[in-house]
């Protein structure tokens, strides 16, 4: 069994049986609770590991690969996720005159130390997880507000991150694709993420690259699968999300057109 409730900013995650693996785009600040099971993330270069009564939170504008697996007596994966999004933060901003002091662009990832506050807030959550009460939008927005000003007595400094307001800088496109490549998002993602134009990271990038974007993004995830296949025995099927294309036909045809050869022809 594999579901996910969701309602506007908040994700109640339930899986069973196998495990889930994937990638996102944090889009907006996230503060989340593990209830059962164990959460991997892969952040930034880092890998982050959260289990049963962790609470963690993520800073917006990421890429991550996330692997959730059950217990291992068999029950299930649970957590809860709340995403802060940028109109509640103005408004919270606004009402309470409260700005940023200055950036913190090291911290992209926060285990945050358990805390009555926090327990309780997740306790006040629980009768609309399991889809018996209604969560209406006005009561979903003041839950996000409440979580927003509970991070903010407990962990004062968090303030620098949530009220950052700025959009991503322009930078080195070059070790930012190079530690990116596999994410499988649309190239104005990257551009954003880069602090870039659409148009200018084209420009950029052929500059660097001498070649368009999504012909150096094929190839680079064709090299990456051949190596697997070839060197590492690994199969098509667990190779082509891996290097990031999004389904096996075209990955096997792209494969196929680059190397003369179905990847399953491999030795």
């Amino acid at each position: 069994m594999q579901e996910e409730k969701k309602r506007p900013n908040i994700l109640y995650s339930c899986y069973s049986q196998k495990s889930s693996e994937g990638e996102q785009f944090i889009e907006s600040h996230n503060f989340g609770y593990i209830i059962a099971g164990i959460s991997e993330m892969f952040i930034g270069g880092q890998k982050f590991v959260f289990k049963p009564g962790d609470f963690r939170f993520f800073r917006r504008n990421q890429l991550a690969r996330y692997t959730k697996y059950p217990p291992a007596d068999g029950g299930e994966y649970r957590s809860v996720s709340i995403s802060i999004d940028q109109a509640t933060l103005h408004s919270i901003s606004e009402e309470f005159n409260l700005t940023m002091d200055h950036p913190e662009p090291e911290i992209n990832s926060l285990l945050l130390k358990p805390n009555t506050l926090f327990t309780n807030y997740i306790d006040s959550l629980k009768p609309y997880l399991d889809g018996v009460n209604e969560l209406n939008s006005m009561l979903t927005n003041l839950k996000v507000k409440e979580a927003v000003m509970i991070l903010l007595q407990t962990n004062p400094e968090i303030k620098n991150i949530l009220f950052d307001f700025t959009e991503p800088g322009k930078i080195d496109l070059e070790a930012y694709m190079n530690a990116h490549y596999k994410f499988n998002v649309d190239i104005s993602r990257f551009a954003y993420l880069t602090g870039r134009s659409l148009a200018t990271f084209k420009r950029d990038f052929e500059k660097i690259y001498n070649t368009s974007p999504n012909r150096w993004l094929q190839q680079k995830r064709l090299n990456d699968a051949y190596y697997l296949i070839k060197e590492k025995g690994w199969k098509s099927t667990d190779v082509y999300l891996e290097v990031g294309f999004k389904d096996l036909s075209h990955f096997s045809f792209a494969f196929k057109k680059a190397y003369g050869m179905a990847p399953s022809k491999i030795a």
